[in-house]
């Protein structure tokens, strides 16, 4: 891999375009990815679909997303930076329109799944422009802050943004505004060239034997993490075989890297103890944000809250990300990843606290103060972790580089993917509990559960003149109230998790800290020269 182009310095005015080009950018391809998930419920009418297939759009997008940025890397520096912007950009304007001529699930799966693809480009491309405006020291500070703050900061955009256009025109304008913006961000490509380094023949034929192996596992996970919580682990047997596909494609692709001189991805390297302990980390904490992406939203979708009626929620949690990121562009240096590390926890814990009181009664302004302190630690905790890893990769040399990618690839696109189910998963176990226990003290027998089902009946005494028709609804509608309060207990059972979870991981790391001060307590002085 050749080494990054020399830095050019820019004027201000300059600096700043490239900077709003990056922001363009990242929001553009955030919006691609979070648009689907944000609108699974109001995609079922314009696309004649159940919430079971509509997932399958998420499914279709992260299957070559998850992957494909690893042998873009290659091509990015065998074919040059210039020309690899530009026809990236393309294909993904180009594969963008096409969402506005989707009228079924059928056409839409196969222009999410190229959409997916597209979208690969676009987020080394946000990285890059954010990066070219700054100075080598300052590009794993400030640069890496900011850019990453934009990548935060797109599921919550997509959910802010989603009503008005749904407004618009159902899944066409849902997508209007991506088209508009991927149009937007074509123009600032050209007319913002990124400085390139020279064109260097990196890709090999047994790099894309082993990209093929690497992408189908990967790909054939993230379907199976993504539909597993809707269809059910234990009751669709292809989910295991396609978990059991993705294994073995993995291992075929191991096997291959392990014999290369020069491997695609250095499987060695990763499998260090410094590489697996930072994997770890930031997978650990990409599974406890998903307390944000799928907690807080499917809290009130249970509630029956739409996305229109938490603007202000949103709003908050938007303020709350960026004023972290510009916090931790502004404070970041080395060694002190750790100790922004303590302050993300503490936040996470603090609002995952708070939103595991949550009841029947609670509304979005119950939860500006958790979900912007979620907020807030999603986009602290990251920049430091990627930063410290990405200085390890450098130290080691280019080829590094490509190694690293797939850990982030893994632990952020498949880990989110993971996060969302696990914590379905955790929900919907939960709530199967809550529901039995529920249903155990609700007999007819009780006048207290017989008066409430009288006074739910009675709501229907306008238009319902049997009493026994109106004892059956009433039935029912006592039924989906204790449903409803039992999805809300097993949504605050996965915010005390999440709670203990991030409390392990700071009690981890501050026993981590205290153990590198005492080594460097009791190691030897060095000798003094006359």
């Amino acid at each position: 891999m050749p080494a990054p182009a020399p830095y050019v310095r820019k004027p201000p005015a300059l600096m700043a375009l490239y900077i709003l080009a990056s922001i363009l950018i990242a929001a553009t391809q955030g919006l691609g990815l979070n648009l689907i998930s944000a609108n699974l419920y109001q995609l079922q009418g314009p696309l004649g679909s159940t919430v079971n297939e509509t997932v399958w759009l998420s499914a279709a997008y992260l299957a070559p997303n998850v992957s494909l940025t690893l042998l873009l890397t290659k091509m990015r520096a065998q074919f040059g930076l210039r020309n690899f912007a530009e026809w990236a950009i393309a294909g993904f304007v180009a594969v963008t329109l096409l969402h506005l001529f989707v009228d079924d699930l059928q056409s839409a799966l196969v222009v999410r799944f190229f959409a997916g693809a597209a979208a690969s480009p676009m987020s080394s491309l946000g990285f890059l422009y954010m990066l070219e405006s700054f100075p080598p020291e300052k590009k794993l500070s400030i640069g890496m802050s900011l850019a990453l703050t934009n990548t935060a900061i797109a599921p919550t955009l997509a959910r802010l943004v989603s009503p008005g256009l749904l407004d618009i025109g159902d899944w066409n304008g849902l997508f209007a505004l991506e088209a508009a913006l991927a149009l937007m961000s074509f123009c600032a490509i050209r007319l913002l060239p990124l400085n390139s380094p020279p064109k260097t023949p990196v890709i090999e034929r047994l790099d894309l034997v082993s990209y093929a192996f690497i992408a189908t596992g990967l790909g054939a996970i993230a379907v199976a993490v993504t539909l597993g919580p809707f269809d059910w682990w234990l009751e669709a047997p292809w989910i295991g075989w396609t978990l059991a596909g993705g294994a073995l494609s993995l291992t075929v692709a191991a096997v291959i890297e392990l014999n290369r001189t020069n491997p695609l991805v250095d499987l060695r390297w990763i499998t260090s103890k410094e590489i697996l302990h930072f994997a770890g980390v930031i997978l650990l904490f990409r599974l406890l944000l998903s307390e944000q992406t799928s907690g807080a939203s499917g809290f009130f979708q249970v509630l029956g809250l739409r996305n229109e009626q938490m603007v202000v929620l949103y709003l908050v949690m938007l303020g709350s990300s960026i004023t972290a990121g510009l916090v931790c562009a502004s404070i970041l240096k080395p060694g002190r990843a750790p100790y922004i590390h303590i302050v993300a926890l503490l936040f996470l814990i603090a609002g995952a606290l708070l939103d595991a009181k949550a009841t029947s009664l609670t509304r979005p302004e119950q939860m500006y103060l958790s979900q912007g302190l979620i907020a807030a630690a999603g986009t602290l905790f990251l920049p430091p972790a990627m930063a410290q890893g990405f200085a390890s990769a450098m130290k080691k040399g280019m080829n590094y580089i490509l190694s690293f990618l797939i850990i982030f690839l893994t632990t952020q696109a498949l880990g989110g993917a993971m996060g969302a189910a696990l914590f379905r998963t955790f929900v919907t176990i939960r709530e199967k509990f809550h529901s039995s226990q529920i249903a155990e003290n609700i007999t007819l027998a009780d006048p207290i559960v017989a008066a409430r089902i009288a006074a739910l009946g009675n709501s229907y005494r306008a238009t319902l003149a049997d009493p026994a028709l109106r004892q059956a609804e009433g039935l029912a509608l006592l039924g989906s109230q204790a449903t409803r309060e039992a999805n809300i207990l097993a949504y605050n059972d996965a915010f005390l998790v999440t709670a203990a979870a991030a409390a392990l991981a700071l009690l981890f790391l501050l026993l981590h800290l205290a153990v590198d001060r005492l080594r460097a307590g009791s190691a030897p002085a060095a000798p003094v020269e006359a």
